[in-house]
């Protein structure tokens, strides 16, 4: 509320508080002229009314009257007019520092965090603040502020005991407003919490829709959600019940006040040391301080709600970066491009341990294939290269820098990756192509959509480069999403590239185009191949076959045939089974064929 680095925002800030104090006394002076049209219109004037009486008359002080009213309804608005710019930017860089706290995050986090119930603490958390902020300094301190000059009139013109009065009122609303407030907290809490659980439910359903749709199970899926949903209607009930009662007791607070100071009135009215404009007077500056009153009492409701909104968003930021930048850190130089694993341990869990002393050279622009059965730890190779996770133990160097000791920004320029699942962002192809370099012009896009093999496909759709790729990209198939992603990597350029099993899920004949894009992109760099299918590693200057988190083999395609171990074993089962698949397709054809001149020969005779 208070930026340093923006004095035009103090400068509002500073403004704001001075049109608040103006409104303030403009606003004490609104049932002065109540009482005095009171007084005039019934001829009821004492010494001190006689003056704006005499001068403006009845008529012009209920004019005057509605003028003040009004002037002072303008001060406000020009205050909150001035001080919104403060308080949404105060929003804003509390949202931006979350949202880039949330990337700074580890892979672990986001591997366990759920995104739906993640999007909605995040939503509820900005709201929060900005309800903090706007509460602060637009109700608390113009609340105190109208109390003090309150009092102050009270105490001047009718005595302490109706300042005791309305003191004792002040303190008892509070005091109730409190503790009703803080027992709320408590559902207020559950019912977020239940909030958070059915959002993060119907988000995972829907992320899910094919496979939701696959196994028929929308009425399992409907029925959960509605499960967390009556949870949330339960403590939402209560929430609301509860305010009634906070409500109805504040009330009943504040009548008990007021009856006693305008009984107080009435009786010095009907001794004739008051007028009638007297007693309207207080009746009026009385219901003009209900109305901050009740903000005191909504104003600590919705702080204290709040908090309870924002708690979960601050135990977010206070999530530690699993993976930092060391102090000094420099950025990544590469020279050549060689990658080096040294007696590398690492486990996601202490008690499951994935690589075991893993030692390996990828000499620059050469390509280096991982192999070995699931759970090998394949693919934890290319996250500890990325430095989504730190080595336990050992190191990892590129050019004989520990990816450790230079900046994350440096070190994942410098890297391409091709995944195995690629997830493409719910906008249009360009846009997805050119994320792998945001400063590429069209003509660039255009160029590396040609070398991965795509720029065909996109011409003939409808909107070509500007086509919607769909949520996760689902409006494309399996080879045009790799495409896509071997275009971006393409116009990234990176002199070191990753292929974590990029093929592996796509058929042969897609996966055989798809290799053909990537031997274009692999070409004079440096690149490590995790493969599941040995069929695209067979030219790989190197591989290395792993088992259990240790390098069982490692050698050329032919060298490990001629070891007849496990890799040799292993491309056996894999030959066998594709043999088996093409004898399958081949059994197809045929029999289709076979149907196709059975029926033309059955027509012939026919028609003879």
């Amino acid at each position: 509320m208070w930026p340093s680095e923006r004095p035009d925002l103090r400068a509002r800030v500073v403004w704001a508080s001075f049109y608040l104090i103006i409104s303030k006394l403009v606003l004490i002076a609104v049932p002065y002229f109540f009482k005095w049209a009171t007084d005039a219109l019934a001829g009821d004037v004492t010494g001190r009314e006689v003056v704006p009486v005499l001068l403006l008359g009845p008529v012009m002080l209920v004019v005057a009257y509605n003028l003040v009213r009004t002037i002072q309804v303008g001060l406000n608005q020009l205050r909150d007019a001035l001080f919104a710019r403060v308080g949404q930017y105060a929003v804003r860089q509390l949202a931006f520092r979350t949202f880039v706290h949330m990337h700074q995050l580890s892979l672990r986090f986001h591997l366990e965090r759920r995104t739906g119930g993640l999007s909605r603490i995040i939503e509820r958390g900005t709201k929060g603040i900005e309800t903090i902020v706007r509460f602060t300094i637009l109700n608390t301190i113009p609340t105190i502020l109208e109390f003090a000059l309150t009092a102050i009139v009270f105490a001047w013109a009718y005595g302490f005991s109706y300042v005791l009065v309305v003191a004792l009122t002040v303190l008892a609303y509070v005091w109730f407003t409190v503790k009703a407030s803080d027992w709320r907290i408590g559902i207020r809490r559950e019912m977020n919490d239940s909030d958070t659980e059915a959002n993060s439910k119907a988000i995972d359903s829907l992320l899910n829709f094919e496979t939701v749709k696959y196994f028929g199970n929308e009425r399992m899926e409907a029925e959960r959600f509605d499960r967390s949903m009556a949870r949330y209607e339960v403590a939402a009930t209560k929430t609301w019940t509860s305010l009634g009662w906070l409500n109805f007791g504040q009330g009943v607070i504040f009548a008990i006040g007021m009856a006693v100071v305008m009984i107080l009135s009435a009786r010095e009215v009907m001794a004739g040391t008051q007028t009638v404009g007297d007693f309207v007077f207080i009746n009026a500056l009385l219901m003009q301080l209900s109305v901050p009153l009740n903000f005191i009492g909504f104003v600590y409701r919705e702080i204290r709600q709040a908090v309870v909104d924002i708690e979960q968003m601050f135990d977010l930021l206070d999530v530690p970066q699993e993976v930092q930048d060391r102090p000094g850190a420099k950025p990544l130089a590469v020279t050549e491009g060689v990658v080096r694993f040294e007696d590398v341990h690492f486990s996601y869990d202490a008690n499951r341990r994935i690589l075991r002393g893993i030692s390996f050279e990828v000499p620059a622009g050469q390509t280096v294939a991982i192999v070995g059965p699931s759970g090998a730890g394949k693919s934890t190779i290319s996250r500890l290269l990325f430095r989504f996770y730190d080595v336990g133990e050992g190191r990892v160097t590129i050019d004989g820098q520990d990816v450790r000791e230079v900046t994350q920004e440096s070190l994942r320029a410098a890297i391409g990756m091709v995944p195995q699942d690629t997830v493409l962002f719910n906008d249009t192809i360009a846009y997805n192509i050119r994320y792998g370099r945001t400063s590429a012009s069209m003509d660039e896009i255009k160029e590396a959509a040609d070398r991965a093999q795509i720029a065909d496909f996109i011409a003939r759709l409808p909107d070509g480069y500007n086509s919607m790729v769909g949520e996760r990209g689902l409006k494309l198939s399996g080879g045009e999403k790799q495409r896509v992603a071997i275009a971006r990597t393409i116009l990234k350029a990176p002199p070191i590239l990753i292929l974590d099993e990029a093929t592996s899920a796509l058929d042969t004949q897609t996966e055989q185009s798809i290799q053909a894009a990537l031997d274009v992109v692999s070409r004079g760099r440096t690149t490590i191949v995790i493969a599941h299918r040995l069929s695209t590693v067979i030219n790989a200057d190197q591989i290395i076959v792993l088992r259990d988190g240790l390098i069982a083999e490692r050698g050329t395609h032919a060298e490990l045939l001629a070891l007849d171990g496990l890799y040799a074993s292993m491309w056996m089962r894999q030959r066998e089974a594709s043999e088996a698949e093409e004898r399958l397709r081949l059994a197809r054809e045929t029999d289709d064929l076979g149907i196709v001149v059975r029926r033309r020969t059955s027509e012939t005779v026919e028609n003879e």
